[in-house]
């Protein structure tokens, strides 16, 4: 059975793209931390991240760090952090999360209310930034 983010990547579920090459995808968490929070995953459905064989797992740390650049460059912020935590979806992911300070990416904080037009200028920003 297919994940959600299986479904995200075939189109079958919208979403708010911000990168995308032949083995990879990334688009914008729709209950983010901060404006900007990006997942990145591969489109082959891999339970766990450490699944990924090694050139697998190499190749989405390399893309994840272009999406990195480009958040950095779209959203202000002094760095971009990383996290795998890998329990809410089935699928391995890496969160993407602008911060000022650690508590940014504190996951147990309520979770920004965004709308789907914010949601969509904030990807287009990383979008434009993407190299």
């Amino acid at each position: 059975m297919a994940t959600i983010f299986s479904k995200i990547v075939a189109g079958e579920i919208p979403c708010h793209k911000v990168a995308e090459d032949d083995n990879f995808f990334a688009f914008l968490d729709i209950n983010p931390l901060v404006h900007g929070h990006t997942l990145v995953i591969p489109k082959k459905e891999v339970d766990y991240i450490f699944d990924l064989n090694d050139n697998e797992l190499g190749a989405m740390i390399l893309f994840a760090k272009r999406v990195a650049k480009a958040i950095e460059q779209a959203i202000e912020c002094k760095r971009v952090g990383l996290s795998v935590i890998g329990l809410e979806v089935p699928h391995a992911h890496i969160h993407l999360v602008p911060i000022n300070k650690e508590s940014d990416i504190y996951f147990g904080k309520t979770k920004l209310t965004v709308t789907s037009d914010e949601l969509a200028a904030v990807a287009e920003k990383i979008r434009k930034e993407f190299i």
